[in-house]
């Protein structure tokens, strides 16, 4: 049963109503915000996250501190370890993030999108000891021309 405040804003954007920008959690991708924090006064955060740089450090080791998180790739793909497994995560798929998994996105493609669905909106990032010193190298980007 939700014990949260029912929230009922009604939330439109469009694509054209806001931009990707950097300045979010990672300096190597850009964020959109998608209106959600502020039509649910902060229970639930949307963004849609774009690789902008190529990978080179990636997250490093770090777990989310919140409720529930989901990632669903929309373009492209990324690589992530979960504890000590790699996962591959393409475009289509969607990946619950169990509260509190320790995770590593160290590889993706140049034309990586995924949405990230996060409640609450301000949840805390926490950097963690790497479970594993087995993390395959990353993936070259092809030369720009």
């Amino acid at each position: 049963m939700n014990t949260l405040a029912v929230v009922n804003k009604f939330s439109h954007v469009k694509e054209s109503d806001t931009k990707f920008e950097s300045g979010g959690l990672r300096d190597f991708f850009l964020y959109r915000d998608l209106g959600i924090a502020a039509a649910t006064s902060g229970q639930v955060i949307a963004h849609l996250v774009r690789a902008n740089q190529p990978p080179t450090d990636g997250t490093g080791w770090h777990k989310h501190e919140c409720n529930f998180q989901i990632v669903l790739m929309m373009k492209g793909w990324a690589k992530f370890m979960y504890e000590d497994k790699v996962t591959l995560v393409e475009a289509g798929d969607c990946v619950n993030q169990r509260p509190g998994i320790v995770h590593y996105l160290f590889d993706y493609s140049p034309d990586m999108e995924y949405l990230e669905i996060v409640s609450p909106a301000d949840f805390k990032t926490v950097d963690m000891p790497a479970p594993t010193d087995k993390v395959p190298p990353v993936t070259p980007w092809p030369a720009k021309v």
